[in-house]
């Protein structure tokens, strides 16, 4: 694949004010000259054009120039060397996507003004974006997808994105540890002698995930090879069925990397309630009635639980984030000396009853109505990720999900209790957080690769 970097614009932040153009005529001094600039914004039926280089990895406009005058540079960028260029016009007319400019015998091509480019800063929406060589998208791009194409999850389904995500951040030096539910149903494990992930997989019970991946680990450890042993489990085998081994590997220290993706509910075998199914939720084991609102009892909290255990790290990741996600996936993958948890929330269109296509929609209202806060907890020190200061109405991400349609004002309004009482409660740890840090008793770098300080309690 022809992966590229350089500017994107947000299209639904873009008004085609060509305030990008003006911006780039300037740096070209070729201003009230329309046409010879690298960057160019129509309206074709209404619609806004942007045509800007894409700085390919392979790049055709290099590949098909008689004189040499494209060159590519070490970060990536190709750029014209104006002084050799003929104006032939030829890397033009190979360019796929229209971002190499023949004019009057002339080429213009953007060079992202040295990394910095004009129409970025220059935009008054904040509608572009540079996605220079160290980027999320432009890593994501160049790094392997691990898992196969041909597996069978629902469309939309969140928690294949997440481990797709999940892989080419992790990397092949992976041992992954799949449990039953959606995603060993649907082929990540294998069909026969084939698996649908490239790299070591294999398939505990329900509830020993969290110990044969320790297990393994171990081996891997007396070996003297260094690998990232994770687990990817639901939440039915994570909070229920095999909360006892996972308890058990946080109070040892074992060294992996445990993330549950949490779709509120046995969605692999009928849609029936888990522990994480929230307060009043529809499923096939709570159902709707005269009597009865949908599950009676609270979800349990179980980033919290797990923060009790003093591992770590342990942090809470939407999919809507990925830059928040990205990067406490690296964090995880740099202890060594205990385990790490992250909470992943992970719409189920199937089992929740909304359209596939809103997925990420529902994962960000999720955040953004303080309903599922993004925030993590390193070596006792509680902090917020993403912090939302004015949150968004609870009625606003329940009305778009058929599990919560039977909802009444009064329903509605405990859940937005346990929302409010749980933020709370970690806006009241971040604040004793920053106190300790501020007196000087928060984690602190000892130097060598490992993070201590209040509660480390090792001898």
């Amino acid at each position: 694949m022809n992966v590229f970097h350089g500017i994107v614009r947000d299209e639904k932040k873009c008004t085609g004010c060509r305030a990008c153009e003006v911006a780039c005529s300037l740096r070209w001094h070729a201003f009230n000259e329309r046409g010879k600039t690298p960057i160019i914004g129509d309206r074709i039926e209404g619609e806004v054009v942007f045509s800007v280089c894409r700085h390919c990895e392979k790049p055709e406009c290099l590949m098909v120039c008689p004189v040499g005058a494209m060159v590519q540079e070490k970060s990536g960028r190709v750029r014209l060397l104006t002084e050799r260029c003929v104006g032939c016009g030829i890397c033009g007319a190979s360019c796929p996507y229209g971002g190499v400019r023949w004019v009057s015998n002339r080429v213009f091509k953007c060079d992202l003004c040295g990394g910095q480019p004009f129409c970025v800063a220059f935009c008054p929406e904040g509608a572009l974006q540079y996605e220079g060589e160290e980027s999320l998208s432009v890593l994501l791009r160049r790094s392997e997808d691990l898992l196969s194409p041909g597996i069978t999850s629902c469309l939309g389904c969140s928690a294949e994105l997440a481990l797709r995500f999940c892989l080419r951040i992790l990397g092949r030096n992976t041992i992954l540890a799949i449990p039953p539910g959606c995603m060993g149903g649907v082929g990540v494990v294998g069909f026969g002698m084939t698996t649908g992930v490239r790299v070591p997989v294999f398939f505990p019970l329900l509830d020993n995930v969290a110990s044969m991946l320790s297990g393994l680990k171990r081996e891997y450890r007396r070996k003297g090879v260094d690998v990232h042993a994770v687990a990817f489990a639901g939440d039915g085998g994570t909070a229920d069925v095999g909360f006892q081994c996972l308890s058990g590997a946080a109070e040892r220290g074992e060294n992996i990397i445990y993330i549950c993706y949490d779709n509120e509910g046995y969605m692999n075998t009928g849609f029936q309630r888990s522990g994480t199914t929230p307060l009043g939720a529809w499923t096939s084991t709570t159902p709707v009635g005269k009597s009865r609102f949908g599950k009676e009892e609270r979800s349990k909290n179980l980033p919290l639980i797990m923060a009790a255990h003093e591992v770590p790290y342990v942090a809470t990741a939407s999919m809507a984030y990925p830059h928040d996600f990205e990067r406490k996936l690296r964090k995880a993958m740099e202890v060594k000396d205990g385990l790490t948890y992250i909470h992943l929330l992970s719409p189920c269109p199937t089992g929740w009853r909304f359209p596939p296509e809103k997925t990420i929609e529902i994962s960000r209202l999720a955040v953004e109505t303080h309903f599922f806060p993004l925030w993590e907890m390193e070596r006792g020190s509680y902090r917020f990720t993403v912090e939302v200061k004015e949150p968004k109405p609870l009625e606003e991400l329940l009305g778009k999900m058929g599990k919560y349609s039977h909802l009444g004002p009064r329903q509605i309004k405990g859940m937005r209790d346990i929302v409010l009482t749980r933020y709370e409660m970690l806006s009241s740890l971040v604040a004793q957080s920053k106190k300790w840090e501020e007196k000087g008793q928060g984690k602190e770098d000892k130097g060598d690769g490992k993070k201590g300080g209040r509660g480390e309690g090792k001898f």
